[in-house]
């Protein structure tokens, strides 16, 4: 095992979590995103933590919070959530030197479609079918592969320039990446005690996103394509792995 406090890591992934679920919980159509924003920065400062977007790259917002067509990096702000609007937090923070990492993604009252409904449901089965890989003596890209493949089997894509990493002591650690597909550099065996970031962003149909020049953080799809994503950070074990952010279902 590597020489990390497992229990500090368990207790920030247990934070993150809580954060996570309840601002999933509150998402309702006529609040505005930094409305939802401040759940998560309440629960947070009552548990002890820090925003880790905050401390280490001066985000503004103590959560990203993206709609629709944003596949990430959303800024919290005075946009008001409409019905059927797909819905992503993603949370990470700090506490006693320690990081961890989640998302999850809803749909604002009623789906506009069930394509809408669908596309969530997708990026939360290939988030299983990735972490269903992980254990140590694997190689990372394994993960990919079965992220893209339970993707395109159910008629969607993933985002190519977004991926899942390492952390630990840090918010993004080695392994730098871990790609929603095969990619061949990623070749790096999981080790045993690792703790690794493992996140989806499946799509309707883009697979590249673009960097806001307005406000330089927001990444969205070209084509107002739908993205939906859903993370986990695991402890990769001898024969699987530890959620530390559970759980979904």
């Amino acid at each position: 095992m590597l020489d990390y406090d497992y229990d500090a890591l368990r207790e920030i992934g247990r934070i993150v979590a809580l954060a996570r679920d309840e601002m999933a919980k509150a998402v309702k159509p006529g609040m505005t995103t930094k409305e939802l924003d401040a759940i998560g920065q309440r629960i947070l400062e009552e548990e002890g933590a820090a925003s880790a977007p905050i401390t280490m790259y001066e985000f503004p917002g103590y959560t990203c919070i993206s709609l629709n067509d944003v596949a990430a990096h959303g800024i919290p702000g005075d946009e008001v959530i409409q019905e059927g609007d797909i819905v992503n937090v993603d949370v990470s923070a700090v506490k006693d030197g320690y990081y961890a990492d989640t998302g999850r993604t809803v749909i604002a009252g009623t789906a506009k479609s069930p394509q809408h409904e669908r596309l969530v449901e997708v990026s939360l089965t290939s988030l299983e079918a990735g972490l269903s890989k992980v254990k140590a003596g694997v190689k990372v890209n394994q993960i990919g592969k079965a992220i893209y493949s339970d993707a395109r089997k159910n008629g969607f894509t993933v985002i190519r320039n977004l991926a899942g990493h390492g952390l630990g002591r840090t918010l993004h650690g080695e392994p730098e990446t871990i790609s929603n597909y095969y990619s061949r550099e990623e070749n790096q065996l999981l080790k045993a005690g690792q703790v690794i970031a493992v996140e989806t962003f499946i799509s309707t149909k883009d697979e590249i996103v673009y960097q806001s020049e307005e406000d330089g953080w927001t990444l969205f799809t070209p084509n107002k394509s739908l993205v939906s994503q859903f993370e986990h950070t695991v402890i990769v074990t001898e024969d699987g792995y530890e959620v530390l952010t559970g759980s979904f279902r």
